[in-house]
């Protein structure tokens, strides 16, 4: 065996002394989007709504309608504080359901909303909302087209939260999918990790700093179709936003039963960024990321996609992060800096709660 093996086999085979996974109630880590929001899902909610399309377990479910397919995806929004550097709910909400319909090779079409506004919030705060959310729609070209509203007493929520859900079209030839991932495959990531967690913290914590650290949330689908034009084999799509960008790659090692080599040296990353997380003890590569993705494509497309994406304004500071490869599957591992390799493993706790 050799040693690069052994130390892999080694770091594979530690485990907790006393895990912690069982509850009799929830805790906020069930909403980080690590392995208590899996255990979750795979305990309670699986097992009674068990089904093909959910199966999965992908950004949305992909289906056929009258010979179109189409991919259909809903999400809450509960992100505290609701008005933050470079956004707010409202938007972070229309561009969410924009961007996991994006994550299926989806062009977003219509969107529905659910409004749960707590008695007591401010008119002007809540026609805020309202109006960054149609700017929000208009940017990414969908309609808004069905929705509803609920007001709960005072001291029962939160301001206000958010549901959003959303139906697109694949277009043919289109075949994106976490099990599609191939040995061999590069990992390519749009821009600059952990931008979105770190705007929400720092407002949260009052830190300032010489250049403010606005959120990243962005609309992705002008990107996507970007990439799937400059690629014909793009296999994986995904917007690493809860539980950051090692909990999404260590779901896709997972459902295609394939190992994850990433290089740190080439993951993208701002000094201010960096700097916060030093500040406040968090590790980036769990930061959630709401204007970023992850494209995992075959080698042979890699190259074009990358040039692609860098002419995309929203792709500027894309990089080839990592591989996909044979050994170690199901886990992700990365080539430190200093030429170790460590495993990151997904979420297992909260680092930030309602950062979404």
């Amino acid at each position: 065996m050799s040693s690069d093996t052994a130390d892999d086999a080694g770091l594979l085979g530690a485990v907790c002394p006393i895990p912690i996974t069982n509850y009799s109630e929830i805790v906020l880590a069930h909403g980080s989007g690590g392995k208590l929001s899996h255990q979750l899902m795979e305990k309670m909610v699986l097992p009674q709504f068990r089904n093909d399309l959910l199966e999965p377990l992908h950004d949305g479910a992909i289906f056929s309608l009258g010979g179109q397919r189409v991919a259909f995806s809903t999400d809450s929004y509960v992100v505290n504080p609701i008005f933050f550097p470079g956004g707010d709910i409202g938007k972070l909400a229309v561009h969410g359901t924009v961007n996991d319909l994006s994550m299926c090779g989806a062009r977003p079409l219509y969107l529905s909303v659910g409004f749960i506004l707590e008695e007591g919030i401010p008119m002007e705060d809540f026609w805020r909302v309202v109006q960054s959310m149609r700017e929000a729609a208009d940017a990414a070209g969908v309609k808004l087209v069905t929705g509803d509203t609920k007001v709960v007493d005072r001291g029962k929520a939160d301001k206000i939260f958010i549901n959003t859900s959303g139906i697109g079209v694949i277009p043919e030839g289109v075949n994106i999918g976490p099990s599609r991932a191939q040995v061999g495959d590069k990992i390519i990531m749009s821009g600059a990790m952990a931008v979105h967690g770190i705007a929400i913290m720092s407002v949260r914590e009052g830190l300032e700093f010489e250049t403010e650290i606005a959120s990243d949330t962005a609309p992705l689908n002008g990107l996507v179709e970007t990439i799937l034009a400059a690629g014909k084999d793009v296999h994986v799509l995904r917007d690493p936003t809860r539980g950051g960008i090692t909990s999404a790659l260590t779901e896709i090692a997972q459902a295609a039963k394939v190992g994850i080599l990433l290089d740190e040296a080439r993951i993208p990353i701002s000094e201010e960024v960096k700097g916060a997380c030093e500040i406040l003890g968090l590790d980036p590569l769990y930061v959630a990321n709401e204007g970023k993705l992850l494209a995992i494509v075959a080698a042979s497309d890699a190259d074009a996609v990358l040039a692609a994406m860098r002419a995309h304004s929203l792709g500027k500071e894309a990089a080839i992060i990592g591989e996909v490869c044979g050994e170690h599957r199901g886990f992700v591992m990365m080539k430190t800096r200093v030429g170790g390799k460590r495993v990151v493993d997904m979420l297992s706790g909260e680092q930030l709660p309602r950062i979404c």
